[in-house]
């Protein structure tokens, strides 16, 4: 069975939405939402109004990767098949899980992440993207594919974690999300990685549609308004996407040796301007 695992602070009209959503799913599934120490009312309104779903408890400071780590173990001793990793600010198509279990039959050793699509312009947001490292950038699928193409797997570098399809299997030989490194933002490029490296495939399934929001991201805010005490956060703060920190560890773990001198140049030279740019 799929156990769902969203980790959420506050913003509980977005994990509401997102829970009615799973309701809706067409095969079943479990929900566990780890609370990281919501001041919002969340916890009252997951008691009262999804009573189906585990809610396991954080302190405030789990922040994304050792959040969605708890509730993996939790999954995972529960006896989950298959993880699905997600973020509280998306909706699911009624029948993205089934989609999803379509492919995850035909390809078992394999990572899939959902199809996004923008909640409010309902226009294609996200379908994966193949990395170039020397020059820190990406080849993305949307601006590739045709609109005919898109459907079925097509095989990427790295997904990120909001609606990510996970086999058990995968945990069982590489572990979980790098919490101590990585606590927040690149955690999940980060596994995907580390998956592919040890023989799992990674795959965007455009058969499996997710509603998002980009831009309610942390990074997106941040990088929002600009001021330095917003362009500080945006380099040194954990919850910002251009974290230098993060992203040396991310390059350092991940990045072919021959190619990382140029795409920590070049990665740095984008994050330290590209704030005032955007």
């Amino acid at each position: 069975m799929i156990h769902i695992v969203i980790p959420v602070h506050n913003r509980k009209h977005f994990t509401k939405e997102c829970l009615i959503s799973l309701r809706n799913q067409t095969i079943p599934h479990k929900t566990i939402v780890v609370d990281d120490g919501s001041s919002d009312g969340t916890g009252e309104m997951l008691r009262e109004e999804f009573p189906e779903v585990i809610v396991l408890e954080g302190d405030g400071n789990l922040f994304w990767t050792a959040g969605v780590n708890m509730g993996i173990r939790h999954a995972l001793s529960l006896g989950a098949d298959y993880i699905f990793t997600l973020n509280n600010d998306t909706i699911a198509a009624p029948d993205l899980l089934e989609k999803m279990m379509v492919w995850a039959e035909r390809t078992p050793d394999a990572l899939l992440g959902s199809f996004d699509i923008n909640a409010k312009t309902l226009k294609p947001h996200y379908g994966g993207e193949i990395i170039i490292w020397r020059w820190d950038k990406s080849r993305f699928l949307l601006n590739e594919l045709k609109e005919n193409e898109w459907h079925g797997l097509h095989e990427v570098s790295l997904f990120p974690g909001r609606g990510l399809l996970i086999p058990r299997k995968v945990f069982d030989k590489v572990g979980l999300f790098e919490e101590r490194l990585l606590p927040h933002y690149m955690a999940d490029y980060d596994f995907t990685h580390l998956a592919r490296r040890n023989g799992f495939k990674v795959y965007c399934n455009y058969d499996a549609k997710l509603y998002t929001y980009p831009e309610e991201s942390g990074n997106h805010i941040i990088s929002k308004t600009k001021t330095l005490k917003n362009y500080y956060n945006h380099l040194f703060s954990i919850r910002g996407g251009s974290n230098l920190r993060n992203y040396t560890i991310y390059i350092w773990r991940n990045c072919p040796w021959w190619e990382m001198p140029m795409s920590l140049l070049v990665g740095y030279l984008r994050r330290i301007i590209g704030f005032w740019l955007k």
